[in-house]
């Protein structure tokens, strides 16, 4: 299910009076023919409200097109946006938020679009097996949604959804990690495991690396080294697999 704070706030966009009725399901509405605002907004909400998304995107645009100058050209923006993000179509709903932040950067609706815009990026994240790059964008844009506005609903949940997408950039550098282990290329794996432990060490990963980097280092050659991570691991997690693995480690190759 898409999130239930935008969703709360698109329905508040969406359902300010009119004062015309939506348009009948006989008619068709797909077609650019020239319309009242309000016939067409409402329109393009009956359609959003059967969960044609698609469409009530469409129409939703139509209303900018043919009202550009209107007060509801600058609710259509974002309710296009919303219709395409329940549709998937994350590409086009992040367009038209960020038309709609160009055009009104200091409208009150302006949190919401940049937690729209968050959103979609954050809808996109793919398996720790596949690239990043959307992952670390949806880090940026919830970032900038709590950097401009830190007291509002948005900012709290974006800092939840920070943790899970920090969460899902340490799964990529332990997998990336234990892939160099598995090659034997300590170096490289003691910086994936490095970089868990600097800057994801809140993660449920960070056991982990700092046990990995114990066995990377005595790989390398570098025991005092193993034992500072293996002490570090023992001050933090001492009731942890991972702390009795690494202690069986230093004391294999100290013995």
């Amino acid at each position: 299910m898409k999130n239930l704070i935008i969703r709360s706030t698109a329905v508040g966009l969406a359902t300010l009076s009119l004062s015309a009725c939506a348009t009948s399901s006989n008619k068709v509405d797909t077609s650019y023919i020239a319309r009242d605002v309000n016939t067409l907004y409402s329109a393009a909400k009956d359609r959003l409200d059967r969960g044609q998304t698609k469409l009530a995107a469409a129409l939703f645009d139509e209303v900018e097109r043919q009202h550009p100058y209107s007060p509801w050209a600058r609710r259509a923006q974002l309710m296009s946006s919303f219709s395409y993000y329940l549709d998937s179509d994350y590409n086009k709903s992040i367009q038209s938020a960020q038309r709609f932040l160009s055009i009104h950067p200091g409208n009150k609706d302006a949190p919401y679009a940049y937690y729209l815009i968050a959103l979609n990026y954050y809808e996109q994240i793919s398996d720790v097996t596949r690239d990043q790059k959307t992952t670390e964008q949806a880090l940026a844009a919830l970032g900038e949604v709590i950097r401009r506005y830190p007291q509002s609903r948005y900012a709290a949940d974006a800092k939840l959804k920070i943790d899970l997408v920090n969460d899902h950039l340490a799964g990529k550098e332990m997998e990336i990690g234990r892939f160099y282990q598995r090659s034997g290329r300590w170096l490289a794996a003691t910086v994936r495991f490095r970089k868990v432990i600097d800057d994801y060490q809140t993660t449920n990963h960070a056991p982990e690396a700092l046990m990995r980097l114990t066995e990377s280092y005595l790989s390398l050659g570098i025991p005092e080294e193993a034992k500072k991570s293996a002490a570090v691991l023992g001050a933090n997690y001492p009731g942890s697999k991972w702390y009795e693995r690494a202690y069986e480690l230093i004391q294999k190759h100290t013995s």
